[in-house]
């Protein structure tokens, strides 16, 4: 069970200039990501006063921060530099329909060239904020 103080740390970077509905979605893709990579990090199922059942949720809180362009293409190159599990979104995405399209025009670019709209890690504390350095938290 994830109790506070957390030694670890969610962070999402969305890119700036992109549109409200593409944050969100961005970040709801990501935030999946982290999830999926860490089974440890989810809750027990919620339910409400009546008995009616909810899914579980991240069991900490997911901080969403913002940068550049050149702020996502630091933190990935930190990330990999620090071998850290690294969750992408690329702007090529966008243009697809589903997981597998997904996977594909990610990998057809070398990892250098992603033009990247949001990426997410988990890790210690301190190992986050340097990968995330000069992202702001997103207002």
């Amino acid at each position: 069970m994830l109790t506070p103080p957390f030694d670890t740390k969610v962070a999402v970077v969305v890119r700036s200039d992109l549109a409200v509905w593409q944050r969100l979605n961005v970040t709801a893709f990501l935030a999946s990501g982290i999830a999926a990579a860490h089974p440890q990090l989810v809750g027990q199922p919620y339910a409400d006063a009546d008995g009616t059942p909810y899914l579980p949720l991240l069991g900490m809180p997911v901080l969403v921060f913002e940068g550049s362009k050149e702020d996502l293409v630091a933190a990935r190159e930190r990330a990999v530099r620090r071998s850290a599990p690294l969750a992408v979104y690329t702007s090529d995405m966008f243009r697809t329909g589903h997981d597998e399209a997904n996977r594909a025009v990610v990998r057809a670019v070398p990892g250098a060239d992603l033009d990247l709209v949001g990426v997410a890690v988990h890790g210690p504390r301190n190992a986050v904020d340097k990968i995330i350095k000069g992202a702001s938290l997103h207002p």
